[in-house]
């Protein structure tokens, strides 16, 4: 299974998950887990486009995939592997540190406009980029960017002060908030989470900034795999999608089920490459 981003972050989590309900899915089957982290996702990806035609691997994918071809030189596409399974959305929160000055996303968009604001993100083509992206478009506001490879990379750069808000999902900085360390501004989500922990952070929409995006979780293989060896994947992660495993995925990662597979998750990236398209191209 491999991860192309550092251990601690989202796609790590989602790849030990994976990794973990797909060996009791499929009992006869031992994962091993690599983090491939670098440029963004970009050296785990062209690491994974050279395994071309071996179905001994797969890899946790997310938003990067559509984005870094969009946005850098790289020589994989999407269509360039094979869709497994899409296992759900992951939307994201806007945090600070718990004695920032900063109380809504409102405020921080309104500051930036006239101060300088060092917001921290996990790479440049994720999830996290592209809502700040959207903030700047929809509020006139401007931020100052710095990447790291990976969200406890990002969450350990907010608590030391490095930077003044961060964009991370829940699942990586949930233990944050639960102990008060940090506070969550607004979700980018369409509406209110429901778990209990989350449920009293107000969407952007409700502050004034009418932006929502959704940083997919999924699973893919090489390309040029045969029908079959696809067709057993994919019979194994909708075991996996039937799990107690997958369930405690998704509820320990404050994310929101909506699994699809094989070409039907094709088609999701097929749509939402589109979209993202448009996006980056303003």
């Amino acid at each position: 299974m491999v991860v192309p981003f550092s251990a601690g972050g989202g796609s790590d989590l989602a790849g030990r998950a994976m990794a973990d309900g797909l060996e009791k899915a499929a009992p006869r089957t031992n994962f091993k887990v690599e983090n491939r982290e670098g440029g963004g996702g970009a050296v785990g990806y062209s690491y994974f486009l050279s395994r071309k035609g071996n179905a001994r691997y797969l890899l946790a994918t997310e938003t990067a995939l559509l984005a870094l071809p969009l946005t850098q030189k790289v020589k994989f596409s999407y269509e360039d592997f094979t869709p497994i399974m899409k296992v759900g959305d992951d939307y994201t929160l806007l945090v600070v540190p718990k004695d920032s000055p900063f109380k809504t996303c409102a405020d921080v968009a309104e500051k930036s406009k006239s101060q300088r604001v060092v917001a921290g993100i996990s790479g440049t083509t994720g999830i996290d980029n592209i809502v700040l992206s959207l903030t700047e478009e929809k509020k006139g506001a401007k931020f100052d960017r710095v990447p790291f490879e990976s969200g406890s990379e990002l969450t350990a750069a907010l608590l030391g002060g490095q930077v003044q808000i961060a964009v991370l999902n829940p699942g990586e900085v949930i233990g944050q908030l639960k102990s008060g360390d940090v506070r969550a501004l607004c979700s980018y989500a369409p509406k209110r989470y429901t778990f209990e922990e989350l449920k009293d952070v107000p969407t952007a929409k409700e502050q004034g900034i009418d932006v929502s995006f959704a940083q997919y979780r999924g699973l893919i293989a090489p390309g040029d795999i045969s029908e079959q060896e696809k067709a057993g994947w994919i019979a194994a992660a909708k075991k996996f999608e039937k799990s107690p495993q997958y369930k405690q995925y998704i509820e320990k990662n404050y994310m929101q089920s909506s699994a699809s597979y094989g070409d039907d998750f094709g088609d999701y990236l097929k749509e939402s490459n589109t979209t993202l398209k448009q996006v980056l191209d303003k």
